[in-house]
């Protein structure tokens, strides 16, 4: 109805649009609120993150957030299958003795020179970083580290060190070596196993070179003073470190032919095959041809499995999801334009030193499971070229947890590891030595997107 050149509302609409204006901006409110607490939660580390992942998302659930079916919608299955069918994969072929024999092999090829150690078992954690789980690798490897370290006399602090930095840099490399390319790749279909590779390998090939370099130039003196006592190690018989080669031989088998699919999928659209789909085909074919009929070893398997990672990734996605269906993200997303611009230099060195900033004094799973939806709606706001800030994203992400010993689970995990043999590494012992060597590292990514993308 108009009066005096004014619409004006019938009552019952007035009164029905302020209502819905008053849930919704309820629901915004409380949807941060909840995020923001359980974040903050997280970070302190005083709950367990995945307790209160889960009690967050179920919050969410039962204040109306976010209903029941769009809970179950936001929750990525493939990223879940992804994880679970990999970890089945590494928990088998550590079985085999493999990791114990690449350390002693290096140790040996060295002659227990400690520089030369320190190369070759950072370049073995950084390969095998790049195919296998982070924190599996480093809990394989760094109790081994121990022993030779010990055995040389030296101290056992840089090895660890450089363990730890080179396990976040190749894990970088690859879509299934750190959980934030993992999460990347399961939402961005274009992103194949083989683009990873191809678009991420140099800058971090030249973040680890630098790196080791910058450890073994601080810590020189250690190694001019290292004894040369290494009989030990050298008497070793590495035959008798692999404790099954038939298993062996199927589990590289099995590795080989999951990565194969990986990289071949992409280019056979055909196939229609999700990348989760693919892990779980080659666990399921490694437990086939290793334990058909063993069902004790089959049991300790799936107790061996990280479940409780697995629950984390659910309480986020519900989390996460939440902000999206409030739509939160989106005007972040907005946002985030305004400022740069549109610009996509501005923009993607945006994302590229925010997720660094952010990943190394938070965990970064639950930092890029909400930068990924952001991403997304600045596709659909008409961002042109937006591949680069997927770069952006994973680089940042991964490289950033080097800065700080809560920044990867696999800092938590190996500095943990070296508390029980009675190194203890604080904080700020960690940080002047990560954070540095992160930012160099974000650094040389910033130059290497500029150049190639913008």
């Amino acid at each position: 109805m108009q009066r005096g050149g004014c619409t004006v509302l019938h009552p019952p609409v007035a009164v029905a649009e302020i209502v819905s204006s008053v849930c919704m901006s309820y629901h915004i409110t409380l949807a941060l609120v909840i995020f923001l607490l359980t974040y903050a939660l997280i970070v302190s580390e005083k709950v367990q993150r995945t307790v209160i992942a889960l009690f967050g998302a179920m919050l969410m659930v039962l204040a109306g957030v976010i209903s029941q079916e769009q809970a179950i919608a936001h929750i990525d299955f493939n990223t879940l299958a992804l994880l679970i069918g990999m970890m089945i994969q590494v928990l088998v072929l550590s079985k085999t003795g493999l990791f114990r024999y690449l350390s002693v092999w290096a140790a040996q090829k060295t002659k227990g020179n400690p520089v030369a150690l320190l190369v070759a078992l950072s370049v073995m954690v950084a390969v095998c970083s790049a195919f296998l789980d982070n924190v599996t690798t480093v809990m394989l490897t760094v109790p081994i580290t121990f022993t030779l370290t010990r055995d040389l006399k030296v101290s056992p602090l840089p090895f660890v060190l450089a363990q730890i930095f080179a396990s976040n840099i190749g894990g970088t490399c690859t879509m299934i070596g750190d959980p934030p390319n993992i999460m990347i790749a399961s939402q961005v279909k274009e992103l194949s196993f083989n683009a990873f590779i191809l678009n991420l390998t140099l800058p971090c090939l030249i973040s680890f070179i630098l790196t080791v370099a910058v450890m073994l130039v601080l810590y020189r003196k250690e190694f001019a003073h290292a004894s040369k006592n290494h009989n030990r190690i050298m008497n070793i018989r590495r035959s008798g470190l692999i404790r099954s080669k038939g298993l062996l031989v199927r589990c590289l088998f099995t590795l080989a032919f999951t990565i194969f699919l990986f990289c071949s999928h992409s280019m056979i659209p055909s196939w229609g095959l999700e990348t989760g789909t693919i892990a779980v085909t080659g666990a399921s074919l490694l437990l086939l041809l290793t334990m058909p009929d063993r069902e004790k070893a089959l049991e300790y398997i799936f107790s061996k499995i990280e479940w409780t990672t697995i629950f984390f990734f659910v309480g986020l996605f519900v989390l996460v999801g939440g902000l999206e269906v409030n739509g939160i993200i989106n005007w972040l997303a907005a946002e985030t334009m305004h400022l740069t611009g549109g610009e996509p230099v501005a923009t993607t060195m945006s994302v590229l030193w925010l997720s660094a900033l952010m990943s190394a004094f938070v965990d970064n799973i639950p930092f890029v499971a909400t930068m990924i939806p952001l991403v997304q709606d600045m596709g659909a706001m008409g961002y042109q070229n937006i591949e680069p800030l997927w770069w952006a994203l994973s680089l940042g992400a991964c490289l950033g947890g080097n800065g700080t010993v809560i920044g990867a689970s696999a800092n938590v995990v190996a500095l943990g590891l070296a508390r029980q043999h009675k190194l203890r590494v604080s904080f700020m012992q960690y940080f002047v030595i990560g954070f540095p060597l992160m930012l160099m590292s974000v650094g040389i990514s910033a130059a290497y997107l500029w150049l190639r993308y913008l």
